[in-house]
């Protein structure tokens, strides 16, 4: 399948919505946490285990980003938003099947393996192509489109719930709230198959990227060579990891908090909560990555990061003797989680340039895996040693929030380590490539569109990396 190319006249502006609906279906996952209690109860889990298909899709996520990358770069945005789609909805029917006979590995290969590989390549499927239209806004383009996977859950959420209240939360009305998401996102994600486009190749009256063969370009290869790409590894791995620890659990996490007090969280008020922080993942994305744009990727880190940190400790001090306090410290938590999700591909684009952006994104992505499975794991493994040990409410997350604020330390300090890339990782291209590439600079002809609009089509150069 060949990349479709916007024809003259093209506006940028299509793209968004398109990577909006694949971003909002696959978004989705983060609303799993709604299945966990009723999949606990139906199946005899524990929390450990009903997170396993979450933790199993976010690895894959990673993975499958991190080797599809290149395939996604060469085959087109197109191609990728429907292997997406295949797999994220077949990836549901799976998980019906699982739960209407009761084998829990099924949706474990379903949901985790299959919907997966969907997550990870409907993820990057759109990155390289809105950097590509939007140089001159890289944070906020990005933005636009993977807020898109962190408001998933605030359709998702409520909508499975609702289900659930309605099929019943036995196997069979888990199993057919698992049938129902799959054939609605499968229509939804095809709208966007059908509307995205890439930009027309650099020439006169191009809508491409102009300035790509300029400045700073670095291949795929070269750049997991560099300590740049490792530094933002741990950079990413420790903001997720920090905000999937919550995320994952927060249905139950919120009940927990507040079991002991004279005003407990009901099973409707705690999917109101996840609701509330996919919201927060959402604006934080299109917020946080847009202002990006404005003071730089390392100064609006050093927010997630540092600030993150004492909204854990706050949780952690006083966050089980007042509601707003936990959910105003968690909501903000999340946003800095999405915002570190929104800004990390022009980060890239600020170091590396998009010669290969996207998979460079897709290999980085890799941090998510681990970081999908060592969030869950440390609050669940924990809460439930806890548990077994007698203690309840609030004190079955104590420790787990003393480690997130470690680790958000460990990422604030890798952030400061990034410095521009050494000239000897730049890619250099061919001389002809040079050649037309200095021609359409002395020109100026992929500044506007063929009428001279400048509001649809690309227009600025780059952003140089940020220096230290």
């Amino acid at each position: 399948m060949s990349p479709p190319v916007a024809p003259l006249g093209w506006s940028r502006w299509l793209v968004p919505p398109a990577a909006l609906s694949v971003h909002l279906s696959i978004g989705q996952a983060y609303a799993w946490s709604v299945f966990k209690p009723p999949l606990e109860s139906a199946l005899g889990l524990s929390g450990t285990q009903s997170a396993l298909p979450f933790q199993l899709a976010i690895v894959m996520l990673g993975l499958s980003a991190a080797f599809g990358g290149t395939l996604v770069e060469r085959n087109g945005p197109r191609w990728a938003m429907t292997v997406a789609l295949i797999c994220f909805s077949s990836g549901f029917l799976i998980s019906a099947l699982g739960a209407a006979t009761e084998q829990y590995w099924l949706i474990v290969l379903g949901y985790g393996f299959v919907g997966g590989i969907g997550l990870g390549i409907g993820y990057i499927s759109p990155v390289s192509t809105l950097i590509k239209w939007f140089p001159d806004r890289p944070g906020m383009a990005t933005g636009i489109a993977i807020m898109g996977f962190g408001g998933g859950a605030l359709i998702a959420s409520p909508w499975s719930a609702q289900m659930l209240e309605s099929f019943g939360s036995d196997h069979s009305g888990i199993a057919l709230a698992f049938l129902v998401h799959g054939l609605s996102y499968a229509v939804f994600m095809t709208l966007g198959v059908l509307l995205v486009r890439v930009p027309r190749p650099a020439g006169p009256g191009a809508q491409g990227d102009p300035g790509a063969a300029a400045g700073v370009q670095v291949s795929a290869r070269t750049a997991v060579r560099t300590p740049q790409f490792w530094c933002l590894w741990v950079v990413l791995c420790m903001n997720v990891t920090a905000g999937i620890g919550i995320l994952e659990k927060a249905a139950p996490m919120i009940t927990d908090f507040f079991a002991d007090t004279s005003t407990p969280v009901s099973v409707t008020a705690a999917a109101g909560f996840v609701a509330l922080l996919s919201a927060a993942n959402m604006a934080g994305r299109i917020g946080w990555s847009s202002t990006s744009d404005l003071i730089g990727r390392k100064n609006i880190y050093r927010v997630y990061l540092g600030v993150g940190a004492l909204m854990y400790a706050l949780i952690a001090l006083v966050g089980d003797s007042s509601k707003p306090v936990f959910i105003l410290s968690a909501l903000v938590i999340l946003s800095f989680y999405g915002g570190g999700f929104a800004t990390i591909p022009a980060y890239l684009k600020d170091l590396f340039g998009t010669y290969q952006v996207g998979a460079i994104h897709g290999r980085l992505l890799t941090a998510w895996s681990t970081a999908g499975v060592l969030g869950p794991l440390i609050v669940n493994w924990i809460a439930d040693r806890q548990e077994e040990a007698g203690r309840h409410g609030s004190s079955l997350y104590t420790a787990s929030m003393v480690i997130m604020i470690g680790l958000l330390v460990v990422g604030f300090v890798a952030n400061e380590l990034v410095r521009p890339v050494h000239a000897r990782h730049h890619h250099v291209p061919a001389p002809k490539e040079a050649a037309d590439a200095a021609a359409d600079a002395e020109t100026g002809s992929p500044t506007g569109s063929p009428t001279g609009s400048t509001t649809d089509v690309a227009g600025a150069r780059p952003q140089q990396p940020e220096s230290a």
